[in-house]
């Protein structure tokens, strides 16, 4: 294994301490913590629901790229691949406690799920008032070793952008848990890797896969597909795609998002070689593309692969979803 760091135990704190010092004037570190928070003047002089969101390191910029005027409030990063603690998270929540509630945006894995629950009660204690969704939007499979039902992965990005822009709007807290959880509802993705992501601490790959194999349906903690095939043309992988995720919604009408994301060790000229082909598919079959974006938004550290996953949306979230934001990572 060979990896650009220091030692496997400090790779989350040193992360963080050098994102924040090369982003000071986006985001501060919560003292005590590998949280973050929005640093800028706008933020502190304003007032809003607050964002809260994290799990477990290797999916940058995932969370933490996304703290900002637009998106999220803070972001708390766990371990890589495991869950944040509740006290880290209920530091997170008081930080950005401006008077009007905060919500937590969870992704579907049991870990974090407790542990966010465990910090919204720590803060309810406080009478701050807390809202949570849950992001499932893969379809992938059913249930993982990490998992109960379906997984959090790269649709959950969308769902902080569309969040973050009602959010900075003015919206209140019980609106913002209506339209998230309907936005995770019409939120579908899939995962391929063509090779697995090396957790450092373990040093070799989570799985194997021959140089002729891919794997569908993989989840971005390593976790196994649903099926190992030969490796195909780009545009054959975008159809068998898009085929299985379109079966997913009943009304194809309207207008849709879409988000080619990479796992993190995919060069983003093949992303955008998928995503031709991918939009070249969706309009033929009279798909209405309004929003569309390419890149490494929710990454499996070193994983080769990407993820593809489409909304069914409506002209306010793809309006959303094109607001200018202030981050690091959009």
């Amino acid at each position: 294994m060979k990896k650009i760091i220091n030692s496997v135990e400090d790779i989350v704190p040193e992360m963080i301490s050098g994102l924040v010092k090369t982003n000071s004037d986006l985001v501060r570190q919560i003292d005590g913590t590998t949280a973050v928070v929005r640093n800028d003047k706008k933020f502190s002089e304003g007032k809003q629901v607050g964002v809260v969101s994290g799990g477990g390191s290797g999916h940058e910029p995932l969370h933490a790229g996304f703290v900002g005027d637009g998106m999220l409030s803070a972001a708390v990063a766990g371990e890589v691949f495991t869950s944040p603690t509740p006290d880290q998270i209920y530091e997170a929540i008081t930080a950005v406690n401006q008077g009007m509630g905060v919500l937590l945006i969870v992704k579907n894995y049991s870990g974090d799920v407790m542990n966010f629950d465990m910090a919204k009660e720590m803060a309810e204690a406080d009478d701050i008032k807390i809202g949570t969704i849950v992001v499932d939007d893969d379809i992938s499979v059913e249930n993982s070793e990490f998992t109960q039902g379906k997984r959090g992965v790269a649709g959950t990005v969308l769902v902080e952008k569309i969040i973050g822009a009602a959010a900075r709007s003015g919206m209140s807290l019980d609106e913002l848990v209506k339209l998230g959880q309907a936005v995770i509802d019409n939120t579908k993705t899939i995962g391929i890797a063509l090779h697995a992501a090396t957790v450092p601490a373990v040093g070799h790959p989570g799985f194997e896969l021959e140089d002729d194999q891919i794997e569908y349906g993989i989840g971005i903690h390593n976790e196994r597909g649903y099926s190992v095939e030969r490796i195909k043309p780009a545009k054959e992988l975008a159809h068998e795609l898009i085929e299985k995720i379109l079966k997913e919604f009943d009304d194809k009408s309207g207008e849709f998002a879409v988000l080619i994301n990479g796992m993190g060790g995919t060069p983003l000229m093949e992303q955008y070689i998928f995503a031709n082909d991918a939009l070249d598919e969706l309009k033929d079959k009279g798909i209405n593309v309004k929003f569309s974006k390419v890149g490494n938004m929710v990454t499996s550290l070193d994983m080769q692969g990407i993820s593809l996953t489409i909304m069914k949306a409506n002209t306010d979230w793809i309006s959303k979803l094109k607001e200018p934001v202030t981050t690091i990572g959009w």
